[in-house]
């Protein structure tokens, strides 16, 4: 049996601040690098390591040496193999192809742009369920079989973008528009850590009524009342917005790219530009926040290629929490007589996504529960390791309809979907299936 040769090493500095200074000085040296999740047996999840090349080890101990910047460990960075896989499929009807790539998958080694077009493209169903299987294997071996739950206030509906495929947009007339006060948004939040959760997603349209004072003042009370970790997806802001929000306390934001075809985001985004949206996403990298992105399935005119595309995308951002959901038109926008996105293709990309990325977050989203009753258990089979619960009050989330139909995905609908996946509640949450 021959030994694997190390490429790379990962390097785990002390502090997110340290990690970002460190990488930063490596780059300025000409030393390549990359920001990628670190593997289970070297940090917490979402935890971000420095992966670097053998040949440049010592002189990047010696950058964080001169520099004062600390470092945990330094340490090789081995192939997540799924040994086995490929002997349990080989009296499956799968074609050489294919066969030839779940070997690569088995191997540990990693997927190219061509590679993950076969996997999306495929229609049979022996090679389908051996994607899943993959797929559930490598959500399994690294962020384990604990299903996170996290509860979304949607607390504004005003929004100064008019996306074609959203219900919120600034031109739909016939929307009621409304806004949470502050303390109506915190008597959410204390419900929610009172039944034990850990994370509150704060999500609105583009609503700059919204000033930085106020949200200041809004995550100064999440943290001073609960200590709840705070999601932001509130869209594009300044860099020192998003810098005082991370000084603040905000720990994630969550900031859809929603496609990587430079030519489709400017048709669904008329007044939105593709570079500043990137931009926005490494302003929120470099920051330190954990960084989400996500895209749409179905979208008029994508290609298959271009949602490979956007996989390769969230690996080499090193985005952290990646949203996969079908496209589900809106009434009243102009892509409301469009098809729905299909539920297949969805939970391919959940699937590929888990293993081209594997040690992130990835929700079985709320567009897959509003097109298929049964579609959150689907994406938690398929690799998906996340819940998101609407939590806006009933007065407004009926008003909050990015899409029409939105199911509104509460903790029942949560204990349904992961008991029939096989996959286990949080130890945190202090509710039962008994007691809702």
């Amino acid at each position: 049996m021959t030994r694997e040769k190390i490429k790379h090493y990962l390097i785990m500095a002390g502090s997110t601040s340290h990690m970002l200074r460190g990488d930063k000085l490596l780059k300025d040296r000409s030393i390549v690098t990359s920001l990628v999740p670190a593997p289970s047996e070297y940090g917490t999840v979402c935890a971000t390591a420095i992966k670097i090349r053998v040949e440049d080890r010592e002189e990047a101990e010696s950058i964080f040496k001169n520099n004062s910047i600390t470092i945990e460990g330094i340490y090789p960075d081995k192939a997540r193999k799924l040994i086995g896989l490929v002997e349990k499929l080989m009296d499956s009807v799968i074609s050489p192809e294919f066969m030839e790539i779940l070997k690569k998958i088995e191997e540990g080694e990693e997927l190219d742009l061509k590679d993950i077009v076969i996997l999306l493209q495929t229609e049979r169903k022996a090679e389908k369920e051996a994607l899943f299987h993959a797929a559930d294997r490598m959500r399994r071996e690294v962020v384990g079989d604990v299903v996170d739950i996290r509860g979304a206030i949607e607390f504004s509906n005003y929004c100064r973008k008019d996306c074609r495929y959203c219900g919120i947009g600034k031109n739909l007339k016939d929307l009621n528009r409304y806004r949470m006060d502050e303390d109506e948004i915190m008597e959410v939040v204390h419900y929610l850590h009172s039944i034990g959760l850990k994370t509150v997603i704060l999500q609105s349209g583009e609503d700059l009524w919204w000033t930085p004072e106020k949200i200041s003042s809004l995550i100064k009370r999440v943290k001073g009342e609960t200590r709840m970790n705070i999601t932001l997806s509130i869209g594009e802001r300044p860099r020192e917005e998003y810098e005082l929000y991370k000084k603040l306390g905000a720990n994630n934001f969550l900031l859809k790219i929603e496609t990587t075809n430079r030519k489709l985001f400017e048709f669904i985004h008329p007044d939105d530009d593709f570079d500043h949206r990137v931009k926005c996403s490494t302003w929120l990298r470099e920051l330190g926040y954990l960084n989400g992105s996500g895209n749409i399935i179905g979208l008029p005119g994508q290609t298959t290629e271009d949602i490979a595309k956007d996989i390769l995308f969230f690996k080499e951002m090193g985005i952290n929490m990646i949203g996969i959901g079908p496209f589900v038109p809106a009434k009243g926008t102009p892509l409301e007589d469009y098809p729905k996105g299909s539920i297949d293709m969805t939970l391919k990309a959940v699937a590929v996504t888990r293993i081209a990325c594997k040690r992130v977050f990835i929700p079985a989203t709320t567009a897959l529960a509003s097109l298929d009753p049964d579609g959150q258990t689907k994406a938690l089979k398929a690799g998906a390791n996340t819940i998101m619960l609407i939590n806006t009050p009933a007065k407004y989330r009926y008003n909050y309809q990015i899409y029409s139909d939105k199911n509104m995905v509460d903790l029942k609908s949560a204990f349904k979907a992961v008991e029939e996946a096989k996959r286990k509640m949080p130890p945190y949450l202090k509710v039962t299936k008994l007691s809702i």
